[in-house]
């Protein structure tokens, strides 16, 4: 198949079967022109052929954004030292605090990054016309190179396109009171809203006004870094489901290296778009991955205990779909999943959960 194809196809999948097979076509293209991905394989000693399946394909360490260029040059293979340079279209960093060095991904094509976002933001809330959609993202809107920034902002354009659109989609940065009135009108008004915004935000909104919008989705992004003691998810959303008035919270699970976002409607338990799949990780023993176990008749979902997350996320085509995160979560049978916290001695970065300290 080629580049065109597997790109296209990407956002074709309806099936397991269908990922396992996408997967490893674009496996043997990133270790054959991802010259990053391609040096790791060797110096792990894997033959790309004699990988099957997608549970045996090696994740690359997510510390790798931050001193090497990853990108898949389609033009020459990847131990080619003549391989002529291809250029990004832009580059997206990770919110780091000061002296810690940002992870940097080189995206070859905006456009799949925004066909991405989109057709996973149309499986789990619909098409964004829909909706009026306010962002409270003020510590990524101060700095450049935010991939949730760029999301945000297109998803508000065409949310004011649209029918359900109001002038009251937008970014609200330390404007609370105009955030307020905002949401009182659309609440009167009877407005699909979403209100996307990260933790520390959101918390210091809530902080200074109450408000009962029973209707209004609240999407939460993490983000506490820096911005006093930090809490867990359960305090943190009873926090906010109380200051707007809603029974749940929202979340959001995305990063910088990566082109897809996973959503949670309630209770921390994020699922995926098709194209994107979750493992975990034994913390002990980076190459094995972890079984659900089986609670009998609890009537607990069955899941893995706690491990490290690794992502396959076919999206990023053009750098390497294959990335050991440094976040731990359980991974349920449906393939839902559950985000703990961050490994220990992490660096810590925006996206990562909030935890007691």
């Amino acid at each position: 198949m080629t580049l065109s194809a597997l790109k296209q196809e990407i956002f074709n999948i309806r099936s397991a079967g269908q990922f396992d097979s996408l997967c490893m076509e674009i496996f043997r293209f990133q270790a054959a022109h991802c010259a990053v991905y391609h040096r790791y394989l060797q110096l792990l000693e894997i033959e790309p052929d004699k990988i099957s399946r997608p549970e045996e394909i090696p994740a690359l360490p997510i510390r790798f954004f931050k001193t090497q260029k990853i990108v898949s040059n389609p033009f020459l293979p990847a131990e080619d030292p003549k391989n002529p340079e291809i250029k990004e279209e832009i580059i997206f960093t990770s919110s780091s605090t000061t002296g810690m060095i940002p992870s940097k991904h080189f995206v070859l094509e905006k456009a799949l990054y925004e066909t991405s976002f989109l057709k996973g933001f149309e499986l789990f809330y619909g098409r964004p016309q829909e909706y009026t959609i306010l962002a409270l993202l003020p510590s990524y809107l101060e700095r450049e190179g935010s991939s949730l920034v760029y999301m945000a902002e297109h998803l508000i354009r065409l949310s004011g396109n649209g029918p359900a659109g109001s002038s009251a989609s937008g970014f609200y940065l330390y404007n609370h009171e105009d955030l307020r009135k905002a949401l009182l009108r659309l609440k009167e008004e009877k407005k699909k809203t979403i209100l996307l915004g990260v933790s520390f935000a959101l918390l210091d909104f809530t902080a200074n006004y109450r408000i009962r919008f029973p209707e209004l989705i609240v999407i939460e992004t993490g983000g506490m870094k820096g911005r006093g003691k930090e809490i867990g998810r359960e305090e943190l959303h009873r926090i906010l489901s109380e200051g707007f008035g809603v029974k749940e919270i929202h979340s959001e699970y995305g990063m910088a290296e990566l082109l897809s976002q996973a959503y949670s409607t309630g209770k921390g338990i994020f699922e995926t778009p098709p194209w994107m799949r979750i493992y975990i990780r034994d913390l002990y023993d980076p190459f094995r991955y972890l079984s659900a176990d089986r609670k009998g008749s609890t009537g607990e979902p069955d899941h893995t205990p706690q491990g490290g997350i690794n992502i396959i996320d076919l999206a990023n085509i053009g750098s390497c779909c294959f990335i050991e995160t440094e976040d731990t979560g359980r991974l349920y049978s449906d393939g839902s999943f559950s985000i703990d916290g961050r490994i220990k001695d992490s660096e810590l970065r925006g996206c990562n959960l909030l935890l007691e300290t």
